[in-house]
């Protein structure tokens, strides 16, 4: 029974290269088996980061469309979901950043300590620009890793799960992420 385990085991990498060829392809079987794979779980990532519930579902539909219109450029030797995540993500952040500058529509389900802490965004922009600045200078896996670790609060857990890591990888992304951070502050600081 334990040789099946590892053999199933080891086969989950070679299906999802298979998938990710297909989608490539434009096999929309396969396309419609990830979607039912993975909506729920971006669906509830995003909810879990706050997002409305209708505005998640458009955040979700956004990335599956963009992961089919940009299906020749999937690369197979990569986790097919940790794109999908990241481009879930990024769409959040780029409904966050649009939508302060019209105020009247709210990404966020907001309560009274949501809004104390926006107040206190607002103090400290200058300190988080650098730190962002900071954070665009990673390289994209550090980045991402942190982005998720740190900005989003997930466990080095979920964060390996989503990017198909071990535990021990991203531990050592987010050791050299702060570092980085600490050391990009202080110069910016002098």
């Amino acid at each position: 029974m334990f040789p099946i385990l590892i053999l199933l085991a080891l086969e989950i990498p070679d299906e999802t290269k298979r998938i990710a060829l297909k989608i490539r392809m434009g096999d929309s079987k396969a396309f419609k088996f990830f979607f039912d794979v993975h909506h729920k779980q971006l669906y509830r990532f995003l909810i879990q980061r706050r997002v409305r519930e209708e505005v998640a579902q458009d955040l979700v539909q956004q990335a599956f469309i963009w992961i089919w219109e940009h299906r020749s450029e999937i690369d197979p030797d990569k986790s097919l979901k940790a794109y999908l995540f990241k481009i879930g993500y990024t769409r959040m952040l780029n409904q966050i950043r649009d939508n302060k500058k019209n105020s009247s529509l709210d990404v966020y389900e907001l309560d009274s300590q949501t809004s104390a802490a926006a107040d206190s965004d607002l103090i400290n922009s200058e300190l988080k620009d650098k730190i962002y600045a900071a954070i665009a200078q990673m390289p994209d896996k550090r980045r991402t890793v942190f982005e998720f670790c740190y900005l989003q609060e997930m466990s080095y857990k979920q964060v390996a799960e989503i990017l198909e890591l071990s535990v021990k990888t991203v531990e050592n992304h987010m050791g050299l992420a702060l570092k980085f951070l600490r050391e990009s502050l202080a110069d910016a600081n002098n």
